[in-house]
C-alpha cells in the first residue's frame, strides 16, 4: 500500500513509484494524493516517514498543491572516490536514484522535478524548479517539505531563533516539545535505530530549520522553516534553481552516524584544478591570552600581534612540529573609531616581516578577517588581500562575522548570507587560500566541491571556558557535539587547554587534562588549533601527543559512544601504519574496553596511552595524568580508566 490515512484518500486510486536502497532496507516510495505530491519511507519493511508532502509556495501562488506525476526515472552509482584530505581517505558512493516530475494540472502548469537517492545509510531529496521562459525572477515564500516521523522520540537540538552563531548547548527532549530548531537534528527513534536530519549542498538558497508538531495517532511532523531575508522572501529564483539536499542518515548506533559520508556524497565533486597548495595541519595562535584578558585585540601595552611576540610563538611552532601560527587582531579596525583594513597592519606588526620570518623557520603566518557583519567591506577588499596574502607566504585565513546581522540588515543563514560565503571561499580559492569561517551558516558538505574550505566554527566552542559568565561548557558538551553539529562536517572547537586558570570565577575547562587530548582526536577539524597559550605548553608531557597527531586520515571508526555520554574515535594516519584513539566522557567516571580488532592481524604495535591518573577529577584534580606504553595486537583490549568529564588519548604505533 503506497499511501496511508493522511490524506484521506484511497491508495488504490493513486499513481506511485518507489526506489529502495542498494541493500533494500530502506525504501522510499513516491506518489501524488488528493492531487497533492508525497513521499514516504520505510526502513526493514516498517514505516519510518509517513507520506508527507512536498511543495512550495511561490509569490505566484502554491507549487505542488494541484498536480499529476508527469513520469519517473531510475538510475544509480557505484563508485569510490579519493578525499584531499578528511576523516577517510575514500568514500564509497553507492546509490539507486528516483526522478519524479510533477506538473500543475491547471493555470499555468508549471513542472516541479523532485530527486531521491537512497543509500545503505539514509537518502537524500532535492527539488529541480525550472527557470521561467522570460527570464524573470521570482520568489520562494516558503518550501512546504515535510517529514512526518511515525511516533515522537527523543532528539538533540538547538533553538534556531535563541542561538546566535549556533553557539548553543544542544538539549534533549521529545521532539514534540521543541520549537523550531536548526540542523543537525539527532533523533534516538527506537532501540537501535537513529536519526540525523540535516541538507546538504547549500548553494545560493536558504537554511533550513524544522519545525515539530503534533500530527495524528501520535506521529510527529517536521515542517521546514527556511531562513527568511529581511523583506520576508525566502529565496530569489531566475535560472533553474536546485535545492539544497533534504537529508535523513539512519544508523543502527549513534556511531553509524558518525561515520556516514551521505553528505559529502550529495555535494558536487572538487571544482578546483589545482589543489597542491591545500595542507591540512595543526597551528597555534595568539588567541586564548586575549579570551583570558592577558593581551589585547587592539593595539596597546598589552596587545597580542606584536612582531616580537608572533616571532616567539612561531620560534615555538617550528621547535615542535605545528605548520602555522595565528594572530588575531593583527589588521587596524579593532579599537573603538577605528577604519577596518584587511591590507594594513597595525604599526607594531610587520606584517611582512613575520611572514619572511615564519617561511624561514617552515611554518606560516595564518591571517585574520574580522568583518563584524560588514560583509561588504569584505567583498570589496578580498580580491585585493587574498592576493597579498599570498604573495607573502600565507595559505590559510580565518574569517569571522561577530554582528547579529549582515550588513545590518540580512541573516547569516538567509540567501544573503549564503551567497556571500561562496563569493568568499571562491574567491580565496582563485588566490590559493585555505578558509576557517567562524560565525558561519552550518556546514552541509560542500567542502567536497572547494577543498579549500577546511573547518568552520558554528558551535558553542572553547571559548566559553574563559568567560562565559555561567561557568562554561558542561561536562556532556563535548560528548554531544559528536551526534549533532560535527556530523555537519568539520569543526573548529579549539581543543587542548592545558592550564585551566580563571578570570571569571568558576569558569574554566570542566574536564581533566587527559579530556583535552581525546578532544583533540574526536572533534575532526583538517585545521586543528592547539589552543593554549605557548607558556602553557613548555615542559609539558602532554603536548608529544599533540605534536605526533595528524589531522587528516585514512579510516575513521567509532568503536563506541551514547550521545551526551561518551565516545570513543579511532583514527588511522595517512601514508602510514599508526593509529590515533580519543575516548572522553561526561560527568561521570567510567571504565572502557577498547578492542584494538581493528589492527594489522600478525602484526605488533606499541601503545602510548595518556590517560586520567587513579585520583583525577575535573573538579577537585584535573591535571593528574598517566602515560604508559604497552605492546598490544589485534587480539588485545585496552582498558582504560576515564574520570569523571575525563579522557584517553593513545597513539599505536606498529612496531618493526
Amino acid at each position: 500500500m503506497c499511501v496511508c490515512s493522511h490524506f484521506a484518500v484511497a491508495s488504490a486510486s493513486a499513481k506511485c513509484v518507489s526506489v529502495s536502497s542498494p541493500d533494500g532496507a530502506i525504501k522510499v516510495s513516491v506518489g501524488v494524493a488528493s492531487e497533492k505530491p508525497y513521499y514516504q519511507v520505510t526502513y526493514r519493511s516498517k514505516a519510518l516517514v509517513l507520506p508527507s508532502h512536498l511543495g512550495f509556495a511561490l509569490d505566484g501562488g502554491l507549487l505542488g498543491d494541484r498536480v499529476v506525476m508527469k513520469g519517473s526515472k531510475l538510475a544509480s552509482a557505484d563508485e569510490t572516490w579519493e578525499q584531499l584530505w578528511g576523516e577517510d581517505e575514500t568514500v564509497v558512493n553507492r546509490y539507486n536514484e528516483l526522478t519524479v516530475n510533477f506538473r500543475e494540472r491547471t493555470g499555468e502548469k508549471r513542472m516541479m522535478t523532485v530527486v531521491f537517492r537512497v543509500f545503505n545509510d539514509g537518502l537524500g531529496f532535492r527539488y529541480i524548479l525550472p527557470g521561467t521562459k522570460e527570464g524573470e525572477q521570482y520568489q520562494i515564500m516558503d518550501e512546504q517539505t515535510e517529514i512526518t516521523l511515525g511516533h515522537d522520540a527523543k532528539a538533540w537540538s538547538i533553538p534556531s531563533n535563541r542561538t546566535e552563531y549556533f553557539e548553543g548547548i544542544f538539549q534533549p527532549d521529545l521532539l514534540s516539545r521543541k520549537d523550531t530548531v536548526c540542523t543537525p537534528l539527532t533523533i534516538e527513534y527506537e532501540d537501535s535505530l537513529l536519526l540525523a536530519i540535516h541538507e546538504a549542498a547549500l548553494v545560493d538558497y536558504a537554511s533550513i530549520n524544522l519545525t515539530p508538531r503534533k500530527g495524528d495517532n501520535g506521529s510527529v511532523r517536521l515542517l521546514t522553516a527556511l531562513t527568511p531575508w529581511q523583506n520576508g522572501v525566502k529565496v530569489y529564483c531566475q535560472d533553474e534553481t536546485r535545492t539544497p539536499w533534504r537529508t535523513i542518515i539512519i544508523g543502527k548506533t549513534p556511531g553509524d552516524l558518525m561515520t556516514s559520508r551521505l553528505m559529502l556524497n550529495l555535494n558536487d565533486p572538487c571544482q578546483l584544478d589545482d589543489t597542491s597548495w591545500i595542507e591540512p595541519g595543526r597551528y597555534l595562535g595568539i588567541w586564548w591570552s586575549i579570551h583570558k584578558k592577558k593581551n589585547t585585540w587592539e593595539q596597546g601595552p598589552t596587545h597580542g600581534a606584536t612582531t616580537e611576540n608572533v616571532k616567539r610563538y612561531i620560534d615555538f611552532a617550528a621547535r615542535h612540529g605545528f605548520s602555522g601560527v595565528l594572530a588575531e587582531g593583527w589588521n587596524t579596525g579593532w579599537g573603538e573609531g577605528e577604519t577596518i583594513s584587511y591590507l594594513q597592519s597595525y604599526p607594531d606588526f610587520d606584517i611582512e616581516e613575520v611572514c619572511r620570518y615564519a617561511l624561514s623557520k617552515g611554518v606560516r603566518f595564518i591571517g585574520h578577517t574580522e568583518t563584524w557583519g560588514n560583509t561588504r567591506l569584505l567583498e570589496e577588499q578580498m580580491d585585493e588581500a587574498f592576493a597579498w596574502y599570498n604573495k607573502l607566504g600565507i595559505r590559510a585565513v580565518k574569517t569571522g562575522y561577530v554582528g547579529h546581522y549582515f550588513d545590518g540588515k540580512e541573516l547569516a543563514k538567509s540567501q544573503y548570507g549564503i551567497r556571500h560565503y561562496r563569493r568568499v571561499i571562491e574567491t580565496a580559492a582563485k588566490h590559493h587560500i585555505m578558509i576557517d569561517n567562524h560565525e558561519p551558516a552550518m556546514p552541509t558538505g560542500i567542502q567536497r566541491t572547494l577543498p579549500n574550505l577546511m573547518t568552520q566554527e558554528g558551535v558553542r566552542g572553547q571559548e566559553y571556558n574563559a568567560w562565559d559568565v555561567n561557568g562554561g561548557n558542561p561536562p556532556a558538551h563535548t560528548v554531544t557535539l559528536p551526534f549533532t553539529r560535527c556530523l555537519a562536517g568539520p569543526t573548529d572547537f579549539t581543543p587542548a587547554i592545558f592550564n585551566f586558570s580563571e578570570v571569571v570565577p568558576g569558569t574554566h575547562p570542566h574536564s581533566t587534562l587527559a579530556k583535552q587530548l581525546g578532544e583533540f582526536v574526536v572533534i575532526y577539524s583538517p585545521l586543528q588549533m592547539a589552543a593554549d597559550a605557548i607558556e602553557n605548553y613548555e615542559g609539558q608531557p602532554a603536548l608529544t601527543f599533540i605534536e605526533s597527531c595528524p589531522t587528516t586520515w585514512s579510516k575513521t571508526l567509532v568503536p563506541n559512544g551514547e550521545i551526551g555520554k561518551y565516545v570513543t574515535v579511532a583514527r588511522k594516519e595517512r601514508g602510514g601504519d599508526s593509529w590515533f584513539v580519543g575516548s572522553i566522557t561526561n560527568e561521570e567516571a567510567r571504565r572502557i574496553d577498547l578492542p584494538l580488532n581493528f589492527l594489522d592481524a600478525d602484526a605488533t604495535y606499541r601503545a602510548v596511552i595518556y590517560e586520567d591518573g587513579p585520583e583525577a577529577d575535573f573538579e577537585r584534580n584535573p591535571y593528574e595524568m598517566t602515560i604508559r606504553q604497552v605492546e598490544v595486537t589485534n587480539q588485545s583490549t585496552l582498558t582504560l580508566r576515564l574520570a569523571r568529564s575525563g579522557g584517553a588519548a593513545i597513539r599505536i604505533e606498529k612496531m618493526q
